[in-house]
């Protein structure tokens, strides 16, 4: 009897030995990780503002496209080139009243960095489609290709941004 004891003593000794003290909360799923905070009304209104510019990027995409689209045929282009000076007038609208709602301040840190670059992309955008609305019928490939640099410059800020809040990044559309 005093074997089997013995025995009996040495493997809960070991297999007790072999467990961890504590267990620790698992860290990686999902119901571990605390929700982000309800976004301000600050913050809030720079969404509202930046969906409302979003308006006028598309319109110059689509300015810019059907201007990549007439070719080389000059009545196909001539009348990109009118409706490309249409959207830019469109689209400046747009971007206008909706940065008027979108002050960087309403973020901190480093999100507050990301949401200046995306304002002065934004700026640069107005002041872009406000020279494109003049020349675009005169110049219309250089004024286009303007565009389209000033749009890729754009998304990238975007997409920055749309990162440091936590927001999933969208490809761009075609």
């Amino acid at each position: 009897m005093r074997v089997l004891t013995l025995a009996v003593w040495l493997v809960a000794r070991t297999a007790a030995a072999q467990q961890p003290a504590t267990v620790l909360p698992d860290s990686a799923r999902g119901e571990s990780v605390p929700a982000p905070p309800p976004p301000s009304p600050e913050q809030l209104r720079y969404l509202d503002g930046l969906k409302t510019v979003g308006r006028g990027v598309a319109q110059l995409k689509d300015g810019v496209t059907r201007v990549a689209n007439a070719g080389s045929d000059t009545s196909k282009l001539k009348l990109a080139a009118r409706r490309l000076g249409g959207l830019c007038g469109a689209a400046r609208g747009f971007m206008t009243s909706g940065r008027t709602k979108m002050q960087p301040a309403a973020y901190a840190d480093s999100t507050q960095i990301k949401a200046r670059k995306l304002t002065v992309q934004i700026d640069t955008l107005v002041h872009g489609a406000g020279r494109c609305e003049a020349s675009a019928i005169r110049q219309t490939d250089s004024t286009a290709a303007g565009l389209l640099t000033q749009l890729r410059a754009y998304e990238g800020a975007l997409r920055d941004f749309r990162a440091a809040i936590g927001l999933p990044n969208r490809p761009p559309a075609p």
